[in-house]
């Protein structure tokens, strides 16, 4: 497939608009804030926070979009790449035709809108894993893929975005949620138990071990149940889920053929004053020393894209335990979001330790890549 330039299948007009507004400063907001705004999803408030997305939106997809056409080794002209480009410009075109959001009516059509923006992303990240696996396929072997910085760095920038965009998104289109449940504002839930999130993201990592390798390794969770913050329970489902299902195939594969009982995966859960911090340790053999900067790369990973073996591109979300190796990396940019942050700390010959660090004061405001 030859690559188009995005000005062949966009006017000039549009692509000229893109590089205008990706000039113009991006707007930060905390966890505080969002939850603060939104604990009142009164008709005014919903106003406000439309006609703040019709102005920051397009900001923040349009640097996307210009990023993912001046990409290093080629990857831009890549065939998925292009697909994940098009999206972007789509996106900003339905953004910047929307005419000025002036009451109740206005809003909720944006809403709509936003909505379907939403849906229409809802593959980028295997989409674009897919463009990276076509670069890897046509690069000289010999190249050291972590070496590849510029990638990697992009790739960060591209993925912590796009946190954002989906969660101002998600965010103003749930206020307009009728009767929400106690606590929850939107995304987020101001009294979230990190003990109750880990526990269900542990046994959903465990069922799908047991469905690969027909058992699993036990899990067990240390923490008070009844400790609560404000965080977004999907965030950290998503983070707690990654990590446990790492630990539970490297014990798994590490005990298969032993004689020996899997040791069990543990999960500390311990609240400071600034951060929470949740440790998942495994007796899974650990990572070499000189294996531990990959984790957290894009082009290291020898697991296979769901999108390369299922050719039906985007309805397929079955998930295996080896995923396509985003996991860790893309864990760190949701930790970080909210001002956190993930390490891994590993001995080799027994297992590995990862500390995902919660913010606990909510007021950090988010990283704008």
């Amino acid at each position: 497939m030859a690559a188009k330039k995005a000005c062949e299948s966009f006017s000039k007009s549009l692509i000229e608009d893109v590089h205008k507004w990706g000039c113009m400063k991006q707007t930060g907001v905390s966890l505080r804030h969002m939850m603060e705004f939104g604990s009142k999803p009164t008709d005014r408030n919903l106003l406000i926070s439309g006609q703040f997305l019709h102005k920051e939106l397009p900001i923040r997809i349009a640097r996307r979009a210009i990023e993912l056409d001046t990409l290093p080794y080629g990857l831009s002209e890549k065939p998925a790449t292009l697909k994940v480009r098009d999206w972007y410009l789509d996106s900003f075109r339905d953004l910047r035709s929307f005419p000025e959001i002036k009451d109740i009516n206005d809003e909720k059509e944006f809403t709509q809108m936003i909505k379907a923006i939403k849906v229409r992303h809802n593959n980028v990240v295997p989409t674009m894993a897919l463009g990276v696996q076509q670069l890897k396929k046509g690069m000289d072997p010999k190249i050291v893929y972590e070496d590849l910085d510029e990638i990697h760095q992009f790739l960060d920038r591209f993925y912590l975005s796009r946190i954002g965009i989906r969660m101002l998104i998600g965010q103003h289109v749930k206020l307009h949620k009728p009767n929400p449940a106690p606590h929850v504002v939107g995304y987020i839930h101001t009294k979230m138990s990190p003990v109750e999130v880990a526990k269900n993201a542990s046994e959903a990592a465990r069922a799908i071990c047991l469905r690969e390798y027909g058992s699993a390794p036990d899990i067990n969770i240390y923490g008070d149940p009844s400790f609560t913050f404000p965080y977004v329970p999907t965030h950290l489902q998503l983070m707690v889920f990654e990590l446990v299902k790492n630990s539970l195939r490297a014990v798994q594969e590490r005990f298969m053929y032993s004689d020996k009982v899997a040791p069990p995966v543990r999960i500390i859960v311990a609240e400071g004053i600034e951060d929470v911090t949740i440790k998942i340790s495994d007796e899974g053999g650990g990572i070499k020393r000189s294996g531990l900067p990959k984790i957290f790369t894009y082009l290291y990973s020898t697991a296979k894209n769901p999108l390369d073996e299922y050719t039906d591109l985007g309805t397929d979300d079955r998930i295996t335990m080896a995923g396509y190796g985003y996991g860790i990396p893309i864990s760190r940019l949701y930790a970080k979001y909210f001002g956190g942050d993930l390490q891994v700390i590993s001995m080799e010959g027994y297992g590995t330790d990862a500390y995902l660090h919660l913010s606990r004061l909510g007021d950090s405001k988010e990283p704008l890549p």
